[in-house]
């Protein structure tokens, strides 16, 4: 198996071919003995090629953080390795993807947010309607920039508090297919893409770089993970749903 500092030195490459879909990374890996770059992929992941006797890929449907699992079977051996993979596809360097988004009541189970912390995330996503609305930029919901500077350090001190915990369930998950890797393909045009493969572990470590903050749009920022009401659904009660966001091409540079 590669180092962890071995597998860090790899993961970014450009190569001249078009690639349009997560399906695309299923094809790579079922056609391993051919495709050069999902060769390039089981490396990092640790493997000999020679000591691969048949590498299997499928797609994982239903709310899980792995969107591909990749099943490889090592000569001479009985059992077979799996590996999750998250993809993120993006088109924009400087774009955001969401890794998260659910009613603000399981991330109150998940994390056992306190009454006070609950009130104010319901007021940031307006499945409270603040009772002062003079002021406010929406008079459907709070800021966190508009709230009281008693109740912004409580929500930066319960993230802070918590963040170890809540960047390893938005990245990497706790349920049946939690993440091993992440995978970020960068389309730079229709014949090109660049990828960046990396451990869960290393990628937890580079977004979860950087304090806990308000910003001065009034969200949150957890290191490098954005949290948003998520709006849009043409103003339906989903649209009160708690979001985070990453700009998955970070990657590219650690």
């Amino acid at each position: 198996m590669l180092k962890m500092k071995d597998k860090e030195l790899f993961g970014s490459e450009t190569a001249k071919d078009g690639f349009r879909n997560e399906e695309e990374v299923i094809v790579k890996f079922n056609n391993w003995k051919k495709d050069k770059i999902a060769q390039e992929w089981l490396v990092i992941m640790g493997y000999v090629l020679n000591n691969i006797e048949y590498v299997k890929a499928v797609k994982i449907t239903g709310n899980y953080k792995t969107d591909v699992q990749v099943q490889v079977t090592i000569k001479l051996k009985e059992a077979i390795d799996c590996e999750n993979l998250s993809i993120k596809l993006a088109s924009n360097p400087r774009g955001f993807n969401q890794i998260d988004k659910r009613e603000i009541e399981k991330y109150v189970k998940m994390w056992r947010i306190p009454k006070d912390i609950e009130e104010i995330l319901k007021l940031f996503t307006g499945k409270k309607t603040p009772q002062k609305t003079k002021g406010l930029n929406d008079a459907r919901r709070m800021l966190l920039t508009e709230m009281p500077k008693k109740d912004q350090l409580r929500i930066i001190n319960f993230f802070d508090k918590n963040k170890i915990l809540i960047i390893s369930d938005i990245l990497k998950g706790r349920e049946k297919f939690t993440a091993d890797w992440m995978l970020v393909i960068l389309k730079k045009d229709e014949q090109s893409y660049e990828w960046a493969l990396k451990d869960i572990n290393v990628v937890m470590n580079i977004f979860g770089q950087g304090d806990v903050r308000i910003t001065e749009q009034g969200s949150l920022k957890i290191g490098q993970i954005g949290m948003q009401r998520k709006g849009g659904d043409g103003g339906r009660e989903s649209a009160k749903m708690l979001q985070f966001k990453i700009n998955p091409c970070l990657l590219f540079k650690s």
